[in-house]
């Protein structure tokens, strides 16, 4: 029995440590996630495009449907007031398109025919652990990592192409 009680008691101070009960990076990755299905599927069923808008500066985000020129609060009760991050999470950067925000407000447009702009959202915490969301504006899928993407470098040339890539000294 007492055996028992000390490997119980062993693995309660190897386990209790690692349990953390408040927002960490990745559910704050999980409900963004489903924060940006829900305004694809609301752009979609409503046949009207809808805006998520981000302040970097402050930490919050709303959703604002585009009625022709103007634009109104989504019915939904979650969006009659901004959202904000837990205060341990920050969003970094977000770069839209070509389009790259470091501070500011920024956009993401979610159309009516499933189409997303194309994204990378940039989270970190309060120990610089990153993650990041990249949203595919063809299909919609979102893929997350936890490190920047390495940029793709052009393949070498091969030794013989470059023999005929070379210019022909004239005479």
């Amino acid at each position: 029995m007492l055996i028992v009680l000390f490997l119980l008691g062993g693995l309660l101070v190897l386990v209790v440590p690692r349990i953390d009960l408040g927002e960490d990076l990745s559910s704050t990755g999980r409900k963004f996630i489903g924060i940006i299905r829900t305004l694809q599927r609301l752009a979609e069923t409503g046949q009207k495009p809808v805006k998520l808008y981000v302040d970097l500066d402050r930490g919050t985000y709303w959703a604002m449907v585009v009625d022709g020129t103007e634009e109104k609060r989504p019915l939904d009760a979650m969006w009659k007031i901004p959202q904000t991050f837990p205060d341990t999470i920050r969003i970094t950067e977000i770069s839209v398109g070509y389009t790259k925000w470091t501070y500011g407000r920024a956009d993401l447009v979610f159309l009516p025919n499933g189409r997303i702009d194309p994204a990378t959202l940039y989270f970190s915490d309060m120990q610089n652990n990153l993650l990041i969301l990249a949203v595919d504006s063809l299909t919609g899928n979102i893929r997350t990592l936890d490190q920047r993407p390495d940029l793709t470098r052009p393949r070498p040339i091969p030794d013989r192409v470059k023999t005929l890539l070379q210019a022909v000294a004239s005479k």
